[in-house]
């Protein structure tokens, strides 16, 4: 995931609140955070640990999701949308209109 900082700052708060039984989950989201900087050509590292962390090879794909962007390698976002559109539409999707 990558985030805006004030975006980043709502979701480390409601991280840091969850309870003890998920310190798991708070220390994948919150001791692997990273700052980067945004270069002249609008981009931005990403670190070796985080893209092997994340299985990113050389093609990936920026998905923006609202608040924040997810960041996947190419084949993985492909089998997984592949994996997704195989299933039943939500219920919560049925009725939605655009």
């Amino acid at each position: 995931m990558v985030f805006p900082r004030p975006a980043w700052e709502t979701f480390r708060d409601k991280v840091a609140a969850l309870p003890m039984s998920a310190s798991g989950w708070k220390r994948i989201f919150l001791g692997n955070a990273m700052d980067v900087e945004i270069d002249g050509a609008s981009r931005f590292l990403v670190s070796p640990e985080l893209r092997a962390a994340a299985g990113l090879s050389k093609e990936v794909m920026l998905l923006g999701m609202g608040s924040h962007f997810e960041l996947w390698d190419a084949q993985r976002y492909a089998a997984h949308e592949a994996e997704v559109m195989a299933q039943a539409m939500p219920d919560a999707l049925q009725d939605f209109t655009f």
